[in-house]
C-alpha cells in the first residue's frame, strides 16, 4: 500500500513573489497585496490572474469604502477624519481652546473659537492684595459690550465702606467732587438674636468723588462683603444718558448680617471711561475675589 505524507498536503508559503526561485504545485506567494497559489511548477513565470502557472488566492481590499489610504490622509496628531461630498477628508486640528462646530454651510465640521454673548473679561483671587486700591484698567470695549457685570468678594483692614471710580481715556482716575451722584441705597440688617431692621436710606441726588459700593461698612474681618455690580456705559456722545452703576450687596459687620443692601450711582461726566478701580479710603484692602464679565451687544 502506497504511503502518504499528511503534512505535504497543505499549502507552502513561500513569502514574495521572486522570478529567481523555482517554485512547486501549491506553493503560495504574495505580490502587490494579492496571494497567488502555484499550480505548475516553474521558476521566472511572473504571477497574474488565472495564468497558466498562477492562479490568485485572495485580493487586497480598499482602505475605507472609496480607497482612500487613511494612513496617509491622517498625517498629523490631532487630525480627524470626515467624509465631504466626494470621500474621506481630513480635518488638522484647532489651536488651543478652540471647539469643533458645524461651518455656516453646515456641510462639514470646522474649528473655531467658543462664542457666547456673556464673556469674562477679567479676574482677580487674591487673599493677601494689601494695597488701598486694586484697577481694572482697558476692560470697557463700547463697540462690542452694552453693559457689564462685576462679581465680587471684599475684605478690608478696616471698617470701611468699599468705593470705585472710574479711569478716563487715559487712565485717569474720575475723582472730581461733584463727578458721581447718589441716587439712592437701601437695605436690611439681621441681628443675632433674630430680629431685623431695615436700613437708611442715603439722599437722592448728593455729589460725591466715588461710588460707595454698599450702603454698609465692612467690618475688618474673616467675613466679607458679598456684592454684584451693575454697569451701564453709554457713549460719551450721549449726553442725556448717564454711566450708571448698581450694587447689590450682603455681609457682616459688627456681629450682625446685612443683606439686600442696594446703592444706585451715576457719573455725571463727559469722558469717556475705560476702566474703574476699587480701594478702601482709610485702609487696605486684605483679601479680593473678583470677575468681570461683559454683556455683548
Amino acid at each position: 500500500m502506497a504511503t502518504i505524507n499528511l503534512g505535504a498536503i497543505k499549502f507552502n508559503w513561500k513569502g514574495a513573489y521572486n522570478s529567481s526561485t523555482s517554485y512547486a504545485v501549491d506553493d503560495v506567494v504574495s505580490s502587490g497585496g494579492n496571494s497567488y497559489v502555484c499550480i505548475q511548477a516553474h521558476s521566472n513565470q511572473a504571477v497574474g490572474n488565472a495564468t497558466a502557472y498562477w492562479n490568485i488566492m485572495s485580493s487586497a481590499g480598499t482602505n475605507g469604502t472609496n480607497g482612500t489610504d487613511v494612513g496617509t490622509t491622517l498625517t498629523t496628531q490631532g487630525d480627524i477624519l470626515y467624509r465631504d461630498g466626494s470621500g474621506l477628508q481630513r480635518l488638522p486640528k484647532g489651536t488651543a481652546n478652540q471647539v469643533l462646530k458645524m461651518n455656516s454651510g453646515a456641510t462639514a465640521p470646522e474649528y473655531g473659537n467658543l462664542s457666547s454673548d456673556f464673556v469674562k473679561l477679567a479676574s482677580v483671587n487674591s487673599n493677601d492684595v494689601s494695597a488701598s486700591t486694586y484697577t481694572f484698567d482697558n476692560c470697557f470695549t463700547e463697540a462690542t459690550y452694552q453693559s457689564y457685570q462685576l462679581h465680587l468678594n471684599i475684605t478690608f483692614s478696616n471698617q470701611n465702606h468699599p468705593h470705585m471710580r472710574f479711569l478716563d481715556s487715559s487712565g485717569s482716575v474720575l475723582s472730581g467732587s461733584n463727578d458721581y451722584k447718589r441716587c439712592g441705597y437701601q437695605g436690611y440688617r439681621a441681628y443675632t438674636d433674630n430680629s431685623s431692621s431695615t436700613l437708611g436710606a442715603w439722599n437722592d441726588g448728593v455729589g460725591t468723588n466715588a461710588f460707595h459700593m454698599s450702603g454698609w461698612n465692612i467690618n475688618n474681618n474673616s467675613q466679607p462683603h458679598s456684592i454684584i455690580c451693575d454697569f451701564v456705559i453709554p457713549k460719551p456722545t450721549e449726553s442725556s444718558l448717564y454711566k450708571s452703576v448698581h450694587t447689590r450687596a450682603g455681609g457682616y459687620s459688627s456681629g450682625n448680617w446685612f443683606f439686600g443692601s442696594g446703592a444706585t450711582h451715576q457719573y455725571t461726566g463727559s469722558s469717556a471711561v475705560r476702566g474703574f478701580n476699587i480701594f478702601n479710603p482709610a485702609g487696605n484692602i486684605t483679601k479680593l475675589y473678583a470677575t468681570l464679565y461683559g454683556l455683548k451687544k
